[in-house]
C-alpha cells in the first residue's frame, strides 16, 4: 500500500494489493459500520409506530444513528441521555460500538425504540446484565399509542358541543 507513489504498472499493482487488505480489514475508515465478520449482538426496540435494530459489538464508544454520529441525530440533549442510559447504568458505556437503524415514528419514539434496542442488545452480549437492564426498566415495552379518532367525534375521546335546544 505504500507503493501508490510509484507511477506505472507498480500502481496498478498496488491498487490491487489495496482492494484485498480493505477486504479484510475490521473496520472501513470512513467511520462507518464495521465490515461483515465483526462479531455483533443485536436488539430490537420499538416504541408508538418506531422501530430500532441495534447492533452493539465491543469498540471504543462509538454510537451511530443512521450512520450520523448521536449529537447529529438528536438534537435534544434529553433524548441523547435517554439512548445512553442503558449503558450507564450497565456500567459500560465506552466500551460498545453501537450502531442503529430506526424508522417511523418522531424523536420520542425512535429515542424510546432505541433505548430498548439497546438493552436487548446488551442482553445478548452479557446475559448477567439482566438484573441491572430490569431494574432500570429498559427491557419492558412501552405499549401506550395514539388512540385513534373515532367517527362522529371530533378526535379519540373529544365529543361536538352538545346542545339541548
Amino acid at each position: 500500500m505504500t507503493d501508490q507513489t510509484s507511477a506505472g504498472s507498480q500502481q496498478g499493482a498496488s491498487q490491487t494489493d489495496a482492494a484485498s487488505a480493505s477486504a479484510t480489514a475490521p473496520a472501513p475508515a470512513s467511520g462507518g459500520p464495521p465490515a461483515k465478520g465483526a462479531t455483533y449482538s443485536w436488539g430490537t426496540g420499538r416504541r408508538k409506530t418506531a422501530v430500532a435494530r441495534v447492533r452493539i459489538r465491543p469498540g471504543n464508544g462509538k454510537f451511530l444513528i443512521q450512520n450520523r454520529e448521536i449529537k447529529d441525530y438528536f438534537f435534544d440533549e434529553r433524548a441523547r441521555g435517554d439512548v445512553s442510559a442503558p449503558l450507564k447504568a450497565a456500567k459500560v458505556l465506552g466500551k460498545y460500538d453501537v450502531f442503529v437503524n430506526v424508522r417511523g415514528g418522531g424523536h420520542t419514539g425512535q429515542s424510546g425504540a432505541i433505548v430498548m434496542g439497546v438493552a436487548r442488545a446488551l442482553l445478548r452480549a452479557d446475559p448477567s446484565l439482566e438484573a441491572v437492564l430490569r431494574d432500570g426498566k429498559y427491557l419492558t415495552r412501552d405499549s401506550r399509542k395514539v388512540e385513534r379518532k373515532k367517527p362522529g367525534q371530533p378526535g379519540a375521546r373529544k365529543r361536538f358541543q352538545f346542545s339541548k335546544r
